[in-house]
């Protein structure tokens, strides 16, 4: 198609007008203009939801959508179909990944086929299909970047991973296997401690029937861990800091699902760091580095993202929210188109 005289595709594309429950969500075709300088045209194979995008959906992200028409999605497994001027990275056939820096009004792939800048795409080994693609580049990024880099875990050290059934939370086990450390994991119920162990999880805590500190302290012989790696904040702080090392230890904070204050210890020798993904993510050097380290995860088999449920077709894009929003799952949420 072709409007103005400008190459054009129709794709259809989720978008929402208003802040609300996952009956917000919409489906509409809309022309998608050719690449343009330093772009690609990505047809969409599989979408990875994300906690994110369902704060964003209802208003609780730490940024807001631009409403009417925002669209939605960081996370995508595709084939580029078509490059715009100055493209260097990447080629007409070659399979990537999505997510880096991306801005979900504007630029949200939960849609057939997509325009991002090159920025905001990696390359998939092409071994690995759209499915375990689209979930495993924000999660073990996520771990890597967090737990690694950000937290400076190391081949020995304990590590408390807490709501560790979610997406990130099953990736950072796997990533702290493979670098040699020990991965403590914690989840509310009894009915995902068994699958958490089958992921590579040295051990579990069962927060509603078990103490945390107690627990953790045991599994550690006593020293406890070098690294808390959390996404629920809140007053649950101060419980975390008793589960670290004598010395202090480290927690860093990716996520923040309890909106009460935290309460913050006072022990010495303590560190606190706050991550995002965008920290890592849109640096070349980051993106280059965690792009390597999940790569060779995944060629080699070390990482495994397990998937809770995969939505056949855009239109059950309602559904898989649904899904997200009941906190039943283990693993990622994957829509394939």
């Amino acid at each position: 198609m072709t409007t103005n005289g400008v190459s054009t595709t129709t794709t259809r594309t989720v978008f929402f007008d208003e802040i609300g429950d996952s009956g917000v969500l919409q489906i509409r075709e809309v022309d998608l203009p050719a690449p343009g300088p330093g772009e690609l045209l990505i047809r969409v194979e599989a979408l990875g939801l994300n906690r994110a995008e369902v704060l964003f959906r209802s208003g609780g992200y730490y940024y807001p959508p631009t409403l009417p028409g925002s669209r939605l999605g960081y996370e995508a497994a595709g084939t580029v179909e078509q490059i715009g001027e100055g493209v260097t990275e990447f080629a007409v056939g070659d399979t990537v990944f999505t997510g880096p820096g991306i801005e979900m009004s504007a630029q949200g792939v939960y849609a057939e086929r997509v325009v991002l800048p090159e920025s905001a795409v990696v390359p998939r080994p092409a071994e690995v299909d759209a499915v375990t693609g689209a979930a495993a580049w924000l999660t073990y990024t996520t771990a890597y970047g967090g737990m690694i880099e950000t937290g400076g875990l190391r081949p020995g050290d304990h590590v408390l991973i807490t709501g560790a059934s979610s997406g990130v939370g099953t990736a950072a086990i796997q990533v702290a296997r493979r670098i040699g450390a020990v991965p403590v994991a914690t989840t509310r119920t009894e009915a995902k401690k068994q699958r958490l162990l089958d992921l590579g999880a040295a051990h579990v805590v069962v927060t509603d029937d078990e103490d945390v500190v107690k627990e953790t302290k045991r599994y550690t012989g006593g020293r406890g861990v070098e690294l808390v790696f959390d996404a629920i904040g809140g007053p649950g702080y101060r419980t975390l800091a008793e589960t670290l090392v004598p010395e202090g230890g480290t927690i860093v904070s990716y996520g923040w699902l309890d909106p009460r204050p935290a309460e913050l210890p006072w022990i010495a020798g303590l560190r606190i760091h706050v991550y995002a993904n965008l920290q890592l993510t849109t640096t070349p050097g980051g993106r280059r580095r965690s792009t390597a380290f999940l790569n060779q995860g995944l060629r080699d088999g070390a990482f495994r993202p397990p998937i809770a449920e995969v939505f056949e077709g855009l239109d059950r894009i309602r559904d898989a929210h649904r899904l997200m929003e009941s906190n039943t799952h283990t693993g990622k949420i994957v829509v394939k188109l």
